[in-house]
């Protein structure tokens, strides 16, 4: 639990609404349980509905420059239909499952700088209120760790991590935005990139892994993005470590392809070409919420990648002044 607070919209003496999630990280296309506690006013009101909001914080390029906004990106009904009597107490259990797409927030424990919300919203005699956002915790599939572990181990370092509007062309992309899990390069490849971005679509039958290199400009020639992608399955067993090497050298080493250009490669719609469409508002600034290591990378279980330390305010200030009222 983040925080309750009255539902505004039913004025003093109505009921008050609390969404407690079960501990622990849920994992993307997995159940996410909880309870949403009830608690009556002054008299007595009928609930229509209790739904479940997924939010996220997302950044979106265009023409104006960046901004960032609150993007609801899933919704659950998981009550109503009865009526809270004055002062009575009741718990509402709900398990839903997250979308394959869910954002990864942590590695081992440790924070990438992505905060997502559950927002509750109640429904009472005709009014809508969002009265409970609680602050969720995504940890990766299987593959995905044992992908970024490999990085880890091959010597890169985590430099951020974030949400971009957009689509990505050419994959099954379903969310209206996508993470970015941006790595600084191993030694071995750091005359060659800046950074190499690493993005995961998962979806029922596995992942596509998308993968995007800010290569360095050579004596007459300019730096350019390198991006292409790969497709695993979630129970693959394979080197990761010599699966993914072989991938950042078929990166690194594109030099027609700058921009992925032609065949399966995919493009990313996020160098100011976002379509907007209504789903992104303007609010504050991430950087008070969220403050993310960007030295290195820490050495954890078996040699693999641990996010640095990332600083995460409450996520109801995280989200302050971001209140929809989407219909």
């Amino acid at each position: 639990m983040v925080f309750k607070r009255l539902l505004g919209s039913l004025g003093v003496g109505g009921p008050t609404v609390d969404t407690v999630l079960d501990p622990g990280a849920a994992r993307p296309g997995g159940a996410l349980t909880g309870q949403v506690h009830l608690e009556g006013g002054q008299a007595d009101f009928d609930i229509e509905h209790i739904t479940l909001e997924l939010v996220a914080r997302v950044e979106a390029e265009h023409a104006e420059g960046e901004s960032e906004g609150v993007v609801t990106f899933e919704r659950f009904t998981v009550g109503g239909g009865f009526r809270l009597a004055a002062g009575q107490r009741q718990s509402v259990p709900f398990t839903v499952t997250l979308p394959w797409e869910t954002p990864v927030t942590e590695l081992h424990g440790q924070h990438l700088g992505i905060v997502l919300g559950v927002r509750t919203e109640l429904a009472v005699a005709g009014a809508r209120d969002k009265g409970d956002l609680d602050q969720l915790s995504v940890a990766p599939l299987p593959v995905q760790e044992a992908i970024l572990e490999a990085f880890g181990q091959l010597g890169f370092g985590f430099g951020s991590a974030d949400l971009e509007y957009g689509h990505i062309t050419g994959t099954g992309q379903r969310l209206p935005f996508y993470q970015e899990i941006e790595l600084t390069p191993a030694p071995r490849y750091a005359h060659q990139v800046n950074e190499i971005e690493v993005t995961f679509l998962a979806n029922p039958g596995g992942v596509e892994v998308v993968l995007e290199a800010d290569k360095r400009g050579g004596l007459f020639s300019g730096g350019h993005d390198a991006l292409t992608r790969f497709t695993v399955g979630h129970d693959d067993s394979r080197d990761w470590n010599a699966e993914v090497n072989a991938w950042v050298r078929q990166l690194t080493e594109r030099h027609g392809g700058a921009h992925g250009h032609g065949g399966p490669y995919a493009v990313h719609d996020h160098h100011g070409h976002h379509d907007h469409g209504g789903h992104h508002r303007s609010g504050p600034g991430m950087g008070t919420a969220v403050a993310a290591g960007a030295a290195g990378l820490a050495v954890g279980v078996a040699g693999g990648m641990v996010a640095a330390e990332v600083v995460v305010d409450e996520v109801g200030d995280f989200f302050e002044g971001d209140e929809e009222d989407e219909g």
